[in-house]
């Protein structure tokens, strides 16, 4: 991805010569934290899960490196790839297994890009036997050697001719391409793919932005099959398996809590798992078991219901965290947990109770707190802040998001942890925008509504100032928006901004890259009714000449082929231009989807070095 600013390319220079730069004035304390982040990046972290009847494939970040293991019934490992065997600076993005464990699909691209290869690996012999290229995903098997899988368009228009963004879903068979569904789907839409575990079923989906989704099944041998079941009004539905002749279907219509329904082949739907006050946030099937997770305050719990929706049991963890990547061989369920200081436990849920598989946690006593503050409206906002045991925090590093139906529950973050032992606090908000209360509080932060995202997280800011702290704020990606809108209408507020990898222009992010995608979040630049509330808080568009703005920095990365880098870095050129230079780092090995830990390590490091800079935090605590 090559980034052109002006003509004559004095851009790219000058980006060359500010990312120099801001290495230069934070390498002092940048060079004493790296060794520290270093040591938290080392300990194993498992990224996600997916079970087969030989054992649960699963992704792993350690020793510097992307690995795929085989975890056996017993708890032991079987290594399968490394990601440097593969090249310099690879990041493994996913592992998908056939049903019995015998080949997978190892997803993989250079510096953290989108785009990539999906090569087709024989998990005995370890070797290659296809491969794909481009933006692929949902490789669903047939047999030796074919396959369905799901082609993400992004340049160029579809075979069918529609424009991209977009996606379709092709039969790969002895090495040849044919396009079998979505012709006609249009743009800004896209398609996922799985199958049933229990029959000849094929499981897709069928979604438009992050808020309308039809699930659609059929015989898995015969796309001309594949048909509507449930959904393709204004809330998400997705297919979960066929079970003893029916589909089960999660659902999130009503007030969006998400429920199971369950639909025989005359379209007749019961329902399994009624809508209640938790957040649904994923569910699988067995042949004679549901098992779901749910939200509550943004922390997971995970229950099993028999198939007539009764409750067997249910499993809460001793700290609030995550519960992702749950799967199935067909007989017990796996899934992974995760908390702020936890970096991963793997689980195994069968008849004989939940046991634990494989865990690592970060050294170290650290409380783990729920902070609530009142937004602009009266909504209130819960957030967590996590500190030392034992210490009251008045340096905060406060993150945010606030979009795309993503919840922020609790994760492990390796650079967090040496700001918590120097006495800072890390608070991780739970803003309008995301799923952490149903659908309606996404709905409450899209579009139109985007105004009481950036309040919410005010709303945090101020409580925290008024129990004392100095705040600095950071976000990524949708994030990064997030704290260029607060940063440029409430400048007063903080002590510092860190803006990574961030959309930033809400007139022109359509015409960047895949940003058409986004248009069912955010609203239409082309659409005179949505300018009127795009230009109110776009981050470019408000920049004034003469604020007072806090110190500031933006990151971001050449690889970054989903969010283009201009945002970062006209963002940074247009604050110089109006007297505000802030700090611009720009990752040359480095994409929206990541990098390598060694990469990752560097700039997290430096990104550390502004805020302890910012928040006049010691490093020698």
């Amino acid at each position: 991805l090559t980034i052109v600013i002006e003509d004559d390319g004095s851009g790219i220079d000058w980006a060359t010569v500010r990312d120099a730069e801001t290495r230069s004035a934070l390498a002092p304390i940048s060079n004493s934290l790296r060794s520290r982040i270093a040591a938290y990046y080392s300990i194993p972290v498992v990224i996600s899960l997916k079970a087969s009847r030989r054992g649960v494939f699963a992704l792993t970040r350690e020793e510097g490196a992307y690995k795929v293991k085989l975890i056996h019934r017993d708890g032991s490992f079987q290594g399968l790839m490394d990601s440097r065997d593969l090249g310099d600076d690879i990041l493994i993005k996913y592992v998908h297994p056939d049903p019995d464990g015998d080949r997978y699909a190892l997803n993989y691209s250079y510096a953290g890009s989108d785009k990539g290869y999906t090569d087709l690996m024989d998990t005995d012999s370890g070797e290659q036997f296809d491969r794909l290229e481009g933006v692929t995903n949902d490789v669903t098997w047939l047999d030796d050697d074919r396959f369905y899988y799901v082609r993400s368009y992004r340049e160029t228009a579809t075979p069918d001719g529609v424009k991209p963004p977009t996606s379709r879903v092709f039969l790969r068979d002895g090495g040849q391409d044919e396009m079998v569904y979505g012709s006609g789907v249009p743009t800004s839409h896209g398609l996922s793919m799985g199958e049933s575990l229990h029959s000849e079923k094929a499981l897709l989906v069928m979604s438009y932005g992050w808020h309308r989704s039809t699930a659609i099944a059929g015989e898995l041998a015969s796309p001309d099959s594949w048909e509507k079941i449930y959904g393709g009004n204004d809330f998400l539905a997705y297919p979960i398996d066929r079970v003893r002749g029916k589909y089960l279907v999660a659902s999130f219509e009503g007030n969006g809590w998400g429920q199971v329904l369950s639909i025989d082949d005359a379209g007749s739907v019961e329902t399994v798992l009624g809508e209640g006050k938790e957040v649904l946030q994923g569910v699988i099937s067995t042949a004679d078991n549901l098992v779901s997770i749910y939200m509550v305050d943004a922390s997971s719990i995970v229950r099993r219901h028999d198939l007539e929706g009764h409750l067997i049991d249910q499993f809460d963890f001793e700290a609030p965290g995550s519960v992702s990547s749950l799967t199935t061989d067909g007989s017990d369920f796996f899934f992974k947990y995760q908390s702020f200081t936890t970096p991963h436990r793997v689980y195994r849920l069968g008849e004989d109770g939940l046991n634990l598989l494989t865990s690592e946690d970060a050294p170290g006593d650290f409380d783990i707190n729920d902070l609530w503050s009142t937004s602009k409206d009266g909504t209130r906002v819960h957030s967590f802040l996590v500190k030392k045991k034992g210490v009251k925090p008045v340096k905060a590093l406060l993150y945010g998001y606030g979009g795309f139906s993503i919840p922020l529950t609790p994760v492990y973050f390796p650079s967090a942890i040496p700001l918590l032992e120097d006495g800072g606090a890390f608070i991780y908000a739970n803003l309008r925008g995301g799923t952490e209360n149903g659908e309606e509080w996404h709905r409450a932060g899209m579009r139109d509504r985007k105004q009481n995202v950036f309040d919410d997280f005010i709303s945090v800011i101020e409580k925290l100032r008024e129990e004392g702290s100095t705040v600095v704020v950071t976000g990524r990606s949708n994030g990064g928006l997030l704290v260029g809108a607060t940063m440029t209408q409430r400048p007063e507020i903080l002590d510092g901004a860190v803006i990574g990898y961030p959309v930033l222009d809400m007139a022109r992010f359509h015409e960047l890259l895949i940003g058409k995608a986004w248009v069912p979040e955010y609203g239409n630049p082309e659409d005179p009714k949505d300018v009127e509330f795009l230009s109110r808080y776009s981050p470019y568009h408000n920049v004034r000449r003469g604020t007072g703005y806090p110190p500031t920095l933006l990151f971001t990365g050449l690889h970054d082929d989903r969010v283009h880098p201009a945002h970062a870095l006209k963002f940074a050129a247009l604050l110089e231009d109006h007297g505000h230079k802030s700090f611009l780092r720009v990752e040359t090995k480095s994409g929206h989807a990541g990098a390598t830990p060694e990469t990752k390590i560097s700039e997290e490091a430096d990104v550390l070095a502004f805020v302890y800079q910012s928040l006049s935090l010691s490093k020698d605590v």
